[in-house]
């Protein structure tokens, strides 16, 4: 059964339970484009995708959304869980891009020891009564601690080679972690053509925290030649995960500075005219805590959400300056503008280009609770992804949303989650 907010399409006889729904795949579309007779898109459609752990899938079915809708994001820029999912859609052919998400979530959403609890019938498992659920959230939060999840992450050996690197005499900075994130390593490499991802059209986008500066870097397909390295960089989140190696220099969790990459996406330089679908994990606003664990689950809301409203609001008020300053500069004389220094300058600030930014938030509480993102459980997997094509499919229904704003507004934000 799927959730409140799903598509309510019938998972067929042949599919697993735990698989999303299927569909027979339909030709790719051009880059930017759209397959239908619908809204005119602009040249440049971005997708964003924000950091929120085993909350990603959500990021998966928002994404078979649009592919479903003809619509071909040609840059993809992703944090931390939003980092991986823009790997395996970047790097692999469009009419596969599917199958390799599916795959990779039915992947990681597997213990990595003992076989899933639910044994492949997850869809049995979607309208159990609030108190037994809350216990099946509770083992599988468990699970994921002591067993670590499948082509992911492994707890290290309590009595290893070297158990005291976990308490400061490892010999490499890469070591003091609680788990063992090589096997992600492998399962990016697997699922992930990076050939494809850096040379086929799509820019991708993935940030990660200089662990000695502390600075937010992206690690740009424009400029570098993007490995699984930066991937996992991008989701090295401390003490559980080890920093990552790359030429010299080391790397945790973008989400440590700013969990999602959407203002590098508005500040890009040359600037175009674009269609922004930002895919939020964590939503900034809730209710007041109850006890203790609404109170930790409240804290990563609030610390994760990224102030995604705060870059929009910003974003809008510095592009209504750049369009103003460009209608005043209309109005001086061209060889003034040619000469004056001053001018020349506010004409490289200056900007007509316009943006539509379409916000989802994945607002499901699914009765997770504080352990929402490392709560791999297949139960809890299936439910994000139906969210996230739910969501999605109420945003399409909007077809001016993805039209580019008129008159006197260069900025919009729709709000496509919006209780």
């Amino acid at each position: 059964m799927p959730s409140k907010r799903s598509t309510g399409r019938k998972v067929p006889h042949a599919q697993r339970a735990s698989d999303p729904p299927r569909r027979r795949e339909p030709a790719a579309p051009a880059a930017g484009s759209r397959r239908d007779s619908g809204p005119s898109l602009p040249e440049n459609i971005a997708l964003v995708l924000q950091g929120g752990g085993a909350l990603g899938a959500y990021q998966a079915g928002v994404y078979q959304g649009l592919h479903e809708a003809g619509i071909a994001p040609n840059w993809i820029a992703g944090i931390s869980i939003g980092a991986f999912n823009t790997a395996i859609i970047a790097g692999n052919p469009p009419e596969k891009r599917l199958q390799a998400l599916r795959e990779f979530w039915d992947t990681i959403s597997q213990p990595s020891l003992f076989p899933a609890t639910t044994l492949g019938q997850e869809a049995r498992f979607a309208d159990l009564e609030a108190d037994t659920r809350a216990w099946l959230d509770t083992w599988e939060a468990w699970r994921a601690l002591v067993e670590g999840q499948r082509g992911f992450y492994r707890p290290r050996a309590w009595l290893g080679e070297d158990p005291s690197g976990l308490f400061g005499a490892a010999s490499a900075a890469a070591q003091p972690s609680w788990y063992d994130t090589s096997p992600m390593i492998a399962t990016l490499e697997r699922l992930v053509d990076f050939d494809r991802l850096n040379h086929d059209g799509i820019r991708v986008s993935v940030g990660a925290v200089n662990v000695r500066t502390g600075n937010l870097e992206y690690f740009d397909s424009t400029r570098t030649r993007i490995d699984a390295r930066h991937i996992l960089a991008s989701g090295a989140l401390p003490p559980a995960f080890p920093a990552v190696e790359i030429d010299g220099e080391f790397y945790w969790d973008g989400g440590l500075v700013s969990n999602t990459p959407l203002s590098h996406v508005l500040t890009a330089s040359p600037r175009r005219d674009t269609l922004v679908f930002q895919v939020d994990l964590w939503n900034a606003r809730g209710e007041l805590p109850q006890n203790l664990l609404d109170v930790a689950e409240r804290q990563k809301e609030i610390q994760y959400s990224s102030r995604t409203r705060l870059i929009t609001d910003t974003q809008r008020v510095f592009q209504h300056y750049r369009r103003l300053l460009r209608e005043l500069l209309e109005e001086i004389p061209g060889d003034v503008r040619a000469s004056n220094p001053w001018a020349q300058h506010a004409a490289e600030l200056a900007c007509d280009r316009r943006y539509s930014v379409i916000h989802l938030i994945y607002r499901d509480r699914a009765r997770i609770g504080h352990f929402k993102d490392y709560q791999f459980g297949r139960v809890a997997m299936r439910e994000h992804w139906l969210s996230g094509q739910g969501d999605i499919a109420r945003a399409l229904a909007h077809p001016d949303w993805m039209e580019l704003p008129a008159g006197e507004s260069a900025f919009v934000t729709h709000d496509a989650t919006a209780p």
